[in-house]
């Protein structure tokens, strides 16, 4: 069976990204690889061993088209509340909380930011699937 171990997004800035994954998630760099063209590195926490692969193409300056087929990373909190005042307060604009509701049951409560390049991350509240 697979077993998913990371997930990519390209970026402009390294730094920026690196500092936005690291006060939004507490993700820290697990490994940098620097290439003549490109670098690559490696997010994560001590959570899980699944990681945010950062990939930085040398020379580029324009932003990234994410295209109509990208959708989100989404990540679990154990308190959904307390993490959207600690993001609002870093600065980070975390949108609006809402909540799904399924045959008169919570299924989800979660809210939605954005990272340096535009990448959209869904924030949900432990509980049920998403845990």
């Amino acid at each position: 069976m697979a077993k998913a171990i990371h997930t990519m997004v390209r970026v402009l800035d390294l730094d920026r990204s690196i500092e936005f994954y690291s006060k939004a998630f507490g993700l820290e760099v697990a490994d940098h690889f620097d290439f003549d063209g490109f670098a690559l590195v490696y997010l994560r926490n001590a959570e899980n061993d699944f990681e945010i692969e950062l990939t930085l193409n040398k020379g580029r300056a324009e932003p990234y088209a994410h295209a109509d087929g990208y959708g989100h990373l989404a990540v679990c909190v154990d308190d959904l509340d307390a993490e959207h005042g600690r993001l609002r307060d870093l600065g980070l604009a975390p949108l609006d909380i809402k909540e799904f509701h399924r045959e008169g049951a919570l299924m989800a409560r979660f809210f939605f930011l954005q990272d340096p390049d535009g990448y959209k991350i869904e924030v949900l509240q432990r509980h049920g699937r998403y845990q």
